[in-house]
């Protein structure tokens, strides 16, 4: 080993040029195996790492990465299904460009909220090194915003009223027409559980909707608009997205005496919660309590949920086309959306 080998030290061991060797770390389609081989086993011998990261960087301007920021605690990327599903799509598109992907964990801003969480998590986003940045679930007005923007980085995100480009789906439309079903098959008491948006997670009913998540607002929206004038909802939370949360916050209204009749959730993995509390009061869901969620996640089918399916994987490969493909121009795209009716949904009981 030599104390200090640089690219220069490499090249001159091996009998090549040092651009020959630079090449055989970022142009190797350039180089023959054989001569790849012979650089790399001179620079283990000699205790050459490779190119510097960072001027690497600086040179090129090109960081080879791009970021996710994601409201959710980071655990979420891996244990929801939807958020995995998203970044499945996503991975297909960059792993084309030799992309990589940096998740940055951003807490929401309301009262309650950590402040010194929410201002390391924007610092972090000042300093991150990436070529753009996916906003998934980050309200308008959040801090971080104004850092991408003042950083002039690409930015592509899934909430309609904030500008730029962004892959989207019709919330209130998507969720009207589970209003409107239920309403046919007679429910006029409705519960619609929701995460706990931006603040604390907390247990119970919710009674101020502006706490929650623009999307979530606008589900909500749309159930109330489906079900029309005459019916009672009630919004209930269990906390963060989990299916513990989806138990916790269907308790707060089945052990009601005057329970509803229906449980809409905002997504699948709280609705699989719903199912799980339902049944352990031995009730029957599509007999004896409706219940729906959205997304369309694999666990669905299997148990029996009627849901909102939106085309999870296409949304985070057309995340990455927006970052990545320079021949791919659209600046908004809305992805469809359908009710898929199964057996966790029935008429109201006499």
């Amino acid at each position: 080993m030599t104390a200090g080998a640089t690219m220069k030290t490499v090249a001159a061991t091996v009998g090549v040029s040092a651009s020959t060797v630079s090449n055989a770390y970022n142009k190797p389609e350039q180089l023959s195996a054989e001569l790849r081989g012979r650089i790399f086993a001179a620079a283990r011998e000699l205790g050459y790492a490779g190119p510097d990261a960072a001027a690497r960087t600086l040179r090129s301007r090109r960081a080879g990465a791009i970021g996710l920021l994601l409201t959710e605690q980071l655990s979420v990327a891996f244990s929801d299904p939807f958020v995995v599903g998203v970044l499945a799509g996503l991975s297909e598109v960059a792993e084309r460009t030799r992309t990589g992907l940096l998740l940055i964990p951003l807490p929401r801003c309301a009262a309650g909220a950590d402040d010194d969480a929410i201002r390391e998590s924007v610092e972090t986003v000042r300093s991150a090194v990436v070529d753009g940045i996916i906003a998934y679930c980050v309200d308008d007005g959040h801090p971080a915003l104004d850092v991408i923007a003042s950083r002039g980085l690409p930015f592509v995100h899934n909430v309609d009223s904030l500008p730029g480009r962004r892959v989207v789906i019709d919330e209130a439309g998507a969720t009207r027409a589970v209003g409107q079903y239920l309403a046919r098959l007679g429910h006029t008491d409705v519960a619609m559980v929701v995460d706990s948006g931006h603040g604390p997670a907390t247990t119970g009913e919710i009674t101020d909707e502006t706490a929650l998540y623009i999307n979530a607002r606008l589900r909500l929206q749309g159930v109330r608009e489906g079900l029309g004038d005459g019916a009672r909802l009630t919004v209930v939370s269990g906390g963060h997205t989990s299916v513990d949360s989806g138990r916790a916050a269907a308790e707060v209204v089945l052990d009601r005496r005057d329970r509803p009749t229906a449980i809409v959730a905002a997504g699948d993995v709280l609705a699989l919660g719903v199912l799980e509390a339902a049944r352990q009061r031995g009730l029957q869901p599509g007999r004896d309590i409706s219940v729906t969620g959205f997304d369309d996640i694999p666990a669905a089918e299997a148990a029996g949920l009627t849901t909102v399916r939106q085309p999870v994987r296409e949304k985070g490969r057309l995340f990455g086309r927006m970052l990545l493909d320079p021949d791919y121009t659209e600046q908004r795209v809305v992805l469809p959306t359908e009710l898929i009716v199964r057996s966790s949904t029935g008429p109201v009981r006499n």
